[in-house]
């Protein structure tokens, strides 16, 4: 329940606060400032209900500001409504303009102040939700690519390991699950990330054209060629190439590629000139190059130079929780490129998103949330919005005790990623005491990670 502090001195206020807004709000009330900067500091509460005539000097506004400044010093982003009698216009300034969310006067209209509250509580909510949205960013982020599993961590691993080296790097992983990504990564880790990152699918282009491609061509080397060009690889120098889907490269271009893997220099398509280039090769396949090897299709001598070091990114389906934080982080950049901040997914979405194999990966959790946004009419993105109904339809039910731990999970799991795993202040968010919180996680199997 959203947490409501409440400063005011005059006890028949405090009551008709309780009776109007008990049902909805856990509320705290104090009387003065030292015990409301106390109370605000243990509890951080949503929205505080500030009166600016607090003691030692009741009737002027003095002390109620400086209340305010202070709880802001606290928490620049705290939500504060100013309920006063001091009810002049000036008063009503300094409020707002020294950081208030909106200012009421006494006698309270307790619909008007219902509405502030939702307005104010809406507010703040999305600013927590974006403040722990970058918090996990930052925690869970390399070079733009999220992740927290085992499986991730160790792919930033190698690549931190890798990067530095001039090696050539063979990235192996099913469509869709970012092989390019990590060969940004390893580029802007390495030596030459000053240098042009210049990318090639070896499926996109004609076959007759890809040679042309990648090592140029002199003029007049075939009907069209009416200029000189300079192909990737002269273009990657002192940077990276990425050979994306290798294994569709035709075998005359594999004995070029060979050659200039071993010397470092090659020959336009027409040309006799030896140039050189130093641009690392970094290729990447979603097919067996082993197998491809041992049936000719791919030559042996080409594979083992490319595979000098190879990494294999894992299909979205092994990465465990990271489908969750993806999909909440894709949902929170596409709802601000639409205009529709602050959506969430339904409680069954949640399910739906573990359970479904994710055949195109990444990719395809990209495609279908930002669909879901642009199809989502409330707050709150369904499984039709998705296009996952079928998915849920054939998962087993869930009793109500199964539904109560998934909810339970995934709000203790979220609550110590974003206090990267201090119990005592996860516990404080949750409004649950630290043994309470400690039983909880051995209850569902969270094992807290190390901050």
């Amino acid at each position: 329940m959203t947490r409501l502090l409440i400063v005011d001195d005059d006890e028949d206020i405090c009551t008709q606060m309780k009776w109007a807004l008990g049902r909805d709000y856990e509320l705290l009330t104090v009387g003065d400032g030292a015990d409301a900067l106390a109370a605000f500091t243990a509890v951080r509460p949503t929205v505080t209900l500030l009166d600016l005539g607090l003691p030692p000097r009741p009737h002027e506004p003095e002390e109620g500001l400086a209340v305010l400044s202070a709880i802001l010093a606290l928490d620049l982003l705290a939500k504060v409504i100013v309920v006063s009698g001091q009810n002049d216009k000036q008063n009503a300034i300094r409020a707002v303009g020294a950081g208030a969310y909106d200012f009421l006067c006494k006698p309270i209209d307790m619909d008007e102040l219902r509405l502030v509250l939702q307005r104010c509580v809406y507010v703040a909510e999305l600013e927590q939700e974006y403040r722990a949205l970058q918090h996990t960013v930052r925690a869970d982020s390399f070079e733009d690519m999220l992740g927290a599993s085992p499986p991730m961590q160790a792919v930033f691993d190698f690549i931190r390991k890798v990067a530095p080296t001039s090696a050539p790097v063979l990235i192996l992983g099913e469509s869709g699950t970012g092989k390019e990504m990590v060969a940004q990564a390893l580029h802007l880790r390495s030596q030459h990330a000053g240098g042009p990152f210049v990318a090639i699918n070896c499926n996109s282009i004609p076959e007759n054209l890809l040679e042309s491609e990648l090592f140029g061509h002199e003029k007049g080397a075939f009907t069209d060629a009416h200029t000189q060009r300079k192909g990737h690889i002269e273009t990657a120098a002192g940077g990276t190439l990425f050979l994306d889907e290798i294994g569709e490269l035709p075998v005359p271009v594999q004995v070029k590629l060979l050659r200039f893997l071993q010397e470092k220099c090659f020959q336009r398509v027409g040309g006799r000139q030896e140039i050189q280039s130093d641009a690392r090769i970094v290729a990447a396949t979603n097919r067996n190059l082993q197998e491809s090897a041992a049936s000719g299709k791919f030559r042996e001598d080409l594979y083992f130079r490319l595979a000098v070091v190879v990494l294999k990114v894992p299909p979205l389906r092994e990465r465990g929780d990271d489908i969750l934080m993806l999909a909440k982080a894709f949902l929170h950049n596409y709802g601000g490129e639409h205009a529709k901040p602050g959506l969430t997914f339904a409680p069954d979405v949640l399910r739906a998103l573990t359970a479904y194999r994710w055949p195109g990966n990444v990719r395809e959790l990209q495609n279908r949330v930002r669909r879901a946004v642009i199809m989502a009419d409330g707050k709150r993105v369904t499984a039709q919005d998705l296009e996952m109904t079928d998915t849920l339809s054939i998962l087993p039910p869930q009793t109500l005790k199964e539904a109560r731990e998934t909810v339970e999970r995934e709000m203790v799991k979220e609550a110590l990623r974003r206090h990267m795993g201090k119990v005592t202040a996860a516990a404080l968010e949750l409004g649950v005491s630290r043994p309470t919180l400690y039983e909880l996680m051995e209850k569902l199997g969270i094992v807290r990670e190390s901050s």
